[in-house]
């Protein structure tokens, strides 16, 4: 999952918005440096991640690549999912996306602290300003987020080519989404359940 399914989520959980997208730019145990609220977003984050990777939903998903893309797959599906959840918004929320976005990122910039990562900052900052993710509904955004990936980092020069997978097998990959995402949505939900159970025990 990428951006846009991750605040998603964290609102379905009501789990901390800003430690829901932090995960990507987190490493080790959150709480030496991170409130608890903002340390169990992280922890979300992460078991969202794993969780759909290992999910049989994914497996299949990656099955559709090409031999020379499927290394890449976990990252092109990363933001195919966003693309699905804007796409099919509707069906997953009464609010609608522009005001889901705007109310998300007005949370974050309002509970922004100086020790967060800059590079976070910077890129939420761009992602608000821009749009990024009211974008994913339109496929061709979903290309030219493949490409600026790919142009960052050359090692995954691959990821321009994993677009034309997920054009070849666009409706089956819908597909699949519709029966991954409420799992993680469940998934989520109980995960994040007894993250907060545990915590109320420690103290």
């Amino acid at each position: 999952m990428n951006f846009l399914a991750h605040l998603h989520i964290a609102q379905h959980c009501n789990s901390n918005l800003a430690g829901n997208l932090l995960g990507d730019f987190v490493k080790g145990d959150p709480n030496k440096h991170y409130s608890d609220s903002l340390s169990n977003g992280i922890r979300l984050h992460r078991f969202v991640d794993s969780y759909t990777d290992r999910h049989d939903v994914s497996r299949s998903a990656k099955s559709l690549f090409s031999d020379q893309t499927r290394r890449f797959a976990p990252i092109a599906l990363d933001v195919f999912w966003d693309h699905c959840l804007a796409n099919h918004w509707e069906k997953f929320s009464t609010q609608s996306l522009e005001h889901f976005c705007l109310d998300s990122h007005q949370q974050i910039f309002e509970h922004q602290e100086s020790h967060w990562p800059e590079n976070f900052i910077t890129i939420h900052q761009k992602m608000a300003e821009q749009r990024w993710l009211e974008s994913y509904q339109d496929i061709s955004s979903i290309e030219l987020v493949l490409q600026r990936m790919a142009l960052r980092r050359p090692k995954l020069g691959m990821l321009r080519n994993c677009y034309q997978d997920l054009e070849r097998h666009y409706d089956k990959l819908q597909c699949h989404f519709n029966v991954l995402y409420p799992s993680v949505l469940a998934e989520a939900n109980q995960f994040s359940t007894l993250q907060l159970t545990k915590n109320q025990k420690e103290r």
